[in-house]
């Protein structure tokens, strides 16, 4: 092949990139507009009172892949109208898993929650389970990362400008800081360690079965422990083959079918 051929090929290979591109970016702008035209279709519908309607327009666009906190808020509170109390649950819970600081979402989860039949009582809480779900848990993990990261350049920082400073009571201000910060850094790391092993582990799920049978090992043949009803919020904990190991809030475990509840974290 000529140097000539070899320009040739090039010019078609930047030729089909762009037209690749292209292609990628009209097909995200349609994708676009069209999961934008069914969220506010399903929002005229839920104004009018069509809650089914609004909801087959809310769940077309969560097909597409796209997720918010108001989208799920708005999916909560259709399903809420509709007399559906499982899947209301559900979506005003995923809502506050992209943003529990969604005021509304949370309100019309405890409307939605006094509609359930179980009543649990949930075990008291150490003080450190407080400062974990108060101050840790609510960081991403991510954001435990960046904060660890800074501090440390800032430790560094502090320990350099004590290292060059030509004053005894700098010195002595830039030495301590620097320790100080770098025992923030140590903290915020274990705090992002520690956010990380519980979002990887935390697996929430909501029961969609009316009524379901929690057994005492995974086997419908196996010892009813108790019942649990539509709506009730469970912890997975562990799988075998089809069933789910759950905990309630009152501590109680026991096996599940799987298909009787459906994750909150897909």
């Amino acid at each position: 092949m000529n140097i000539k051929n070899l320009s040739k090929v090039k010019s078609v290979s930047m030729k089909v990139q762009f037209i690749f591109v292209f292609f990628l970016l009209v097909t995200q702008m349609l994708w676009s507009q069209s999961s934008f035209q069914s969220f506010e279709q399903g929002n005229n519908a839920y104004r009018n009172g069509k809650f089914e309607e609004a909801i087959n327009q809310y769940l077309r666009v969560e097909k597409t892949g796209f997720s918010s906190a108001d989208l799920y808020f708005n999916m909560g509170n259709a399903f809420y109208k509709s007399n559906k109390i499982a899947p209301s649950i559900y979506y005003f819970e995923k809502a506050l898993i992209l943003n529990q600081n969604h005021i509304d979402a949370r309100n019309n989860l405890t409307f939605a929650q006094r509609m359930t039949i179980d009543v649990i009582e949930p075990m008291p809480k150490s003080f450190f389970q407080k400062i974990n779900e108060t101050i840790i848990y609510p960081v991403s993990y991510n954001a435990w990362a960046w904060i660890s990261v800074i501090l440390a350049f800032v430790s560094a920082g502090l320990f350099i400008a004590y290292y060059f400073s030509d004053y005894s009571r700098n010195k002595r201000l830039f030495f301590v800081s620097s320790f100080v910060i770098l025992g923030l850094f140590f903290l915020t790391l274990s705090m992002g360690i520690k956010a990380r092993h519980h979002f990887m582990n935390d697996q929430p799920a909501i029961v969609f079965a009316q009524q379901v049978s929690v057994k005492s090992e995974p086997g419908t043949g196996n010892s009813e422990l108790f019942v649990l009803h539509e709506g009730t919020k469970v912890q997975v904990v562990n799988r075998e083959n089809q069933w789910f190991k759950i905990r309630i809030a009152d501590g109680k475990t026991g096996w599940i079918l799987q298909d009787k509840v459906r994750l909150l974290k897909d």
